[in-house]
């Protein structure tokens, strides 16, 4: 009679920790995030032998904007993951020039009525490892290739000046990410992942901190909350690009 009890027992426990396992926010096949995110920038670029390092920030009225960047996650099996993001950060301004500007070697002369123009897309493709997993969260490494596309452009209509700039520039790079449970529907995720290099080709530094916190409503809804810091700098030719953002986020994922 006990021995039979005992089983019993076994059985309901194993069956409630399957069911359990199968609610989890964790046990999901692909996953579909939009995150809105209004960050802080900085970026300096410098185009063209003998240019002028220009402040699109400080020089322009450019304010900051809310922009949204999709991400999709793809669990191939237990502990391993594609992961694609993309964003684009977009900014405009138009002022009086304070100072004179040298770019793609045409000069911008000091009070001629300027707009600037620049665009960053980066486009992230990686795959991630995780080989300590579980419900209550998990450790893994990530490597991936960060597309940094940069369009910049200055337009001074009164003389009849227009010159753009475009660079694209893949990054790979190599990172961390650990995520841990406070309780059964709330998440914490903490990821880094950077690349220095420094060649006869082109110098790159770029870094990309990001810290959130997932509320789950249920096993297929989530909320976000987090902060991110991303810095990317490059030297290819003359060609010099100095781009930091940093700032709150917040959005939604579904999965299934």
């Amino acid at each position: 009679m006990r021995f039979r009890l005992a089983v019993c027992l076994l059985g309901l426990l194993c069956v409630a920790n399957r069911a359990n396992a199968q609610d989890s926010p964790e046990n999901f096949h692909v996953q579909l995030g939009l995150n809105w995110w209004k960050p802080t920038p900085e970026v300096v670029v410098t185009s063209g032998s003998l240019a002028t390092p220009v402040d699109f920030i400080n020089t322009f009225p450019i304010e900051k904007e809310r922009f949204r960047e999709f991400n999709v996650v793809l669990k191939a099996s237990k502990g391993q993951k594609i992961r694609y993001s993309r964003v684009t950060f977009d900014y405009d301004g138009t002022v009086p020039l304070p100072q004179q500007i040298r770019f793609q070697g045409q000069t911008f002369g000091v009070g001629i009525p300027t707009t600037a123009d620049l665009k960053w897309t980066l486009t992230r493709v990686g795959y991630e490892w995780d080989p300590f997993a579980s419900n209550g969260g998990f450790v893994g490494l990530v490597t991936e290739v960060e597309f940094n596309k940069l369009n910049a452009s200055l337009t001074a209509p009164s003389v009849g000046l227009t010159q753009t700039f475009e660079r694209t520039v893949p990054v790979p790079v190599i990172g961390g990410i650990a995520r841990g449970y406070a309780g059964k529907y709330i998440s914490f995720t903490g990821e880094f992942d950077a690349l220095k290099l420094n060649n006869s080709v082109f110098n790159v530094k770029f870094y990309n901190f990001d810290l959130y916190a997932t509320f789950n409503a249920g096993k297929n809804v989530g909320f976000q909350l987090g902060y991110r810091r991303l810095t990317a700098n490059y030297v290819v030719d003359d060609d010099t690009g100095d781009m930091k953002l940093r700032g709150a986020y917040f959005g939604g994922l579904i999965r299934y």
